[in-house]
């Protein structure tokens, strides 16, 4: 993987030789962009040779940092790290003998190296879990030995079936101050056996996400590797202050259901940076609820920044907002993003019947390499939890920016497809330019938007937006925001 990345650069840099015409400042972006991704690439590279890079190098037998007053091995609680002992309750036995300890700072719980097979356990408050290089949770695939849970209230009803849903392999309700991090050690959901018995239609309830944690402050992530979960990877849920660093997350491109990388679920005061993230669903979808609950849960997302991430997505979307934003969406920014052979690149999507909003969100420094459409913001995402959804209740999109959108083989750059319920307000486009490998004539494609272009972006801008100029002086008011010139036949 780490190879083809390299060689997709390789083609970037080449390709993106020959737009020396442009002006001076747009070759420089370029520079700077092969420079930073290129720093990505090769912090990838170490971690899969088992070295970390940018200041955090450790070898082979480096003794684990203490971060907490209190340390305790997992083995000291008795756990057998050789992939066939279940763990669980050492596990147990070691998150009870720290919750004890939150007056006096909490303690950390160092995971060493080995495969450390598990059901799902529950974290406490004021717990540093480490795991070590080399170190492997596995998550136990007998869905037997995975408890039931009450549905989200935000949603109604587990998200794949009525009634309970299957917990997290690692679970954590109404804490504060937790810590994952380690030396990349690996959480591994094993989801092969979920996904296949979902496909089979063998569950009844929903899957379980490989780390959930809700109604939580002060949360960080960093420093790991998460994998093969069953459902969603990363489900922070109503949580505050969360914290995701330096994590690498990965499923199979396809064949791997819903399996979303980061879900910030009513999430506020949250950052996302310096991630590479390769599933089989969206890469981070954001969402707030699902119609009418979560409209009546009222936990928007907001305050959120997205950075200096790599993602891959060949079912879904790179980064999407949605489809469940009932709660609403606002003040998002998304920033330093490659997307490279991916279905879509950057998504909002939303249905008559959600409500909410989706509002404030700034896109900007966004590279697309071999993606099939670019921008897409979707108003008929016709998905509902059950008959009683209010069929009235519209989303609201507006004031959705895109700054310095750069790359090379895309179909359709841009999809806005707003409609007479919901149109899509207050778009601007500034500073693009993206290679199309199809000479189509619509391809940056609208229906009911309004906005606005400032200066020359390419490919031609669709009709619906008004031109300004470099300066932002007003060249041409557009008077045709609802003509249709959607095509999803290419």
């Amino acid at each position: 993987m780490v190879e083809s990345l390299t060689a997709t650069l390789g083609r970037l840099q080449n390709q993106r030789a020959l737009v020396s015409l442009f002006t001076s400042h747009r070759t420089l972006f370029v520079v700077l962009w092969i420079v930073a991704f290129a720093s990505v690439f090769v912090w990838q590279r170490n971690i899969v040779d088992g070295f970390f890079s940018f200041g955090r190098g450790v070898s082979q037998g480096k003794p684990l940092p203490r971060l907490r007053p209190v340390a305790f091995n997992l083995t000291d609680f008795g756990a057998v790290g050789d992939g066939v002992t279940v763990n669980t309750e050492a596990f147990e036995r070691a998150i009870s003998a720290i919750s004890k300890l939150g007056k006096r700072g909490g303690a950390q719980l160092n995971v060493p190296p080995g495969r450390w097979l598990t059901a799902p356990f529950n974290l406490t408050s004021h717990l540093t879990l480490f795991l070590a290089q080399d170190a492997e949770i596995l998550g136990i695939q007998d869905e037997k030995f995975w408890p039931l849970m009450p549905p989200l209230p935000s949603y109604g009803y587990g998200r794949e079936h009525p009634g309970p849903r299957y917990g997290s392999l690692i679970h954590g309700q109404n804490l504060k101050d937790v810590v994952i991090t380690g030396h990349n050690g690996t959480i591994n959901g094993q989801g092969q056996t979920w996904w296949k018995k979902y496909r089979q239609k063998l569950l009844n309830n929903t899957r379980g996400p490989l780390v959930q944690i809700m109604w939580s402050s002060d949360i960080v992530i960093t420093n790991i590797t998460l994998r093969d979960s069953p459902f969603w990877t990363l489900h922070p849920y109503d949580c505050k202050n969360v914290t995701i660093r330096n994590v690498t997350i990965l499923a199979p491109i396809f064949e791997a259901p819903n399996t979303d990388g980061i879900d910030p679920d009513s999430c506020e005061d949250m950052v996302i940076e310096d991630c590479y993230i390769s599933v089989g669903d969206d890469g981070i979808a954001i969402k707030s609820g699902w119609d009418q609950y979560g409209i009546a849960y009222g936990r928007p997302s907001t305050n959120i920044l997205i950075r200096n991430l790599v993602v891959r997505s060949m079912v879904s979307a790179g980064i999407s907002i949605g489809s469940e934003m009932s709660g609403g969406v606002s003040h998002v920014t998304v920033e330093n993003l490659l997307v490279w052979g991916s279905r879509r690149a950057v998504r909002i999507k939303t249905a008559p019947g959600r409500g909410g909003y989706v509002k404030h969100i700034t896109y900007r420094n966004l590279t697309f390499d071999n993606v099939r459409v670019g921008i897409v913001i979707k108003t008929d995402y016709n998905e509902h939890p059950d008959e009683g959804y209010d069929r009235k209740a519209l989303p609201v999109l507006e004031d959705i920016s895109f700054t310095s959108v750069h790359g090379q083989g895309v179909r359709v750059p841009v999809r806005i497809h707003g409609s007479e319920e919901i149109p899509v307000r207050n778009v601007t486009f500034r500073d693009m330019s993206v290679g199309i490998t199809y000479k189509k004539k619509h391809i940056f494609q609208c229906a009911f938007v309004e906005g606005r272009v400032i200066g020359t972006i390419f490919p031609a801008p669709c009709e619906n937006l008004d031109r300004y100029d470099e300066q932002e002086q007003l060249v041409k008011r557009s008077s045709t925001q609802n003509i249709t010139d959607i095509d999803y036949d290419f």
